[in-house]
């Protein structure tokens, strides 16, 4: 059964997005994501977990493309937030997610759970059908 209006989906749609940009700013470029990296090795290692490995210049190259990519799909959420924009987030979400989890079944890194949850609770929310609203 939907929860949401349409205009409510929309503003969850738009959320997603700024949550996107928030948290993948600093992976569009190799510059911010070295920072970012070094933060988030530090942040593992405070929950429990190892130091996140180096990366290599090959690395970082693909860490970047994946930062863009999602700013760019940021924005455009942002500015224009189409149901159907949220139905490919949560695919794209729930894709996400999967490799999260697989990659802490791999690494058992605490870091991943703080990107996991989020990610798949957007993914769910933007599964679910929003409710047509019914013309006044």
């Amino acid at each position: 059964m939907p929860i949401f209006s349409v205009s409510a989906f929309r503003r969850i749609v738009r959320a997603s997005a700024v949550y996107d940009v928030l948290l993948t700013a600093a992976f569009a470029t190799p510059w911010t994501f070295v920072l970012a990296h070094g933060q988030l090795s530090a942040l593992n290692q405070v929950l429990g977990g190892a130091a996140l490995p180096a990366f290599s210049a090959f690395h970082i190259l693909f860490a970047c493309l994946l930062g863009s990519v999602v700013l760019v799909w940021s924005v455009l959420r942002i500015r224009d937030p189409q149901p159907r924009f949220g139905r490919y987030d949560a695919v794209a979400r729930l894709l996400f997610s999967l490799w999260m989890l697989w990659a802490l079944v791999q690494t058992g890194a605490p870091l991943l759970w703080f990107f996991l949850l989020p990610e798949a609770a957007w993914g769910v929310v933007q599964a679910l059908p929003p409710r047509r609203e019914m013309p006044v």
